[in-house]
């Protein structure tokens, strides 16, 4: 069989059922290496711990915001509608508060109307280990752990491009 009749196979049988490697990245989402994942292991302001380690199998997107911040203020609530259109098994959002006291953040999310509990960075350490350019900054991990994507600064999560390319990952288990 020759060269170009395989890769017309491998197209029309694999590719379809792929929608990771179909899919393409929205404006504003930057393709990364592919390193591991600092580690990332906080508590809420109940106390609960995550750990990013634990997460393995399902895409994460950690999100570094801080109340202060207009841009995160504005895109939280579109974070909140993103979770509702996407499978919880699959994709997981880890939103980790930049070192600011439990009464801001407590604030800040009932002003906003959002049922989510932030993870502290209180000592700023974990945030220092990510080394976000700005807030708000979100990194997208694969289910292995690795970093795929990095959105700077706030956009509308629950628009269409955005929804469309995380539907098209959570479907795939593989990275793009």
């Amino acid at each position: 069989m020759s060269a170009i009749w395989r890769a017309c196979l491998f197209a029309l049988c694999v590719l379809p059922f792929m929608p990771a490697l179909a899919a393409e990245a929205p404006a504003g989402l930057l393709a990364l290496d592919g390193r591991p994942a600092p580690a990332l292991k906080l508590a809420d302001m109940d106390g609960k711990i995550t750990d990013l380690a634990k997460l393995k199998g399902r895409w994460v997107l950690v999100h570094f915001w801080a109340a202060w911040c207009g841009p995160c203020r504005k895109e939280m609530p579109t974070l909140s509608k993103m979770l509702q259109a996407l499978p919880p098994d699959r994709v997981k959002l880890l939103l980790v508060n930049t070192a600011e006291a439990d009464d801001e953040v407590f604030s800040f999310l009932a002003s906003v109307n959002m049922d989510l509990a932030p993870l502290m960075d209180r000592d700023g350490l974990a945030t220092k280990r990510w080394q976000p350019r700005g807030l708000p900054s979100t990194f997208i991990v694969d289910p292995q752990g690795r970093l795929r994507y990095l959105a700077l600064g706030g956009r509308d999560w629950a628009s269409r491009p955005y929804l469309d390319f995380l539907q098209a990952l959570s479907a795939s288990r593989s990275p793009s």
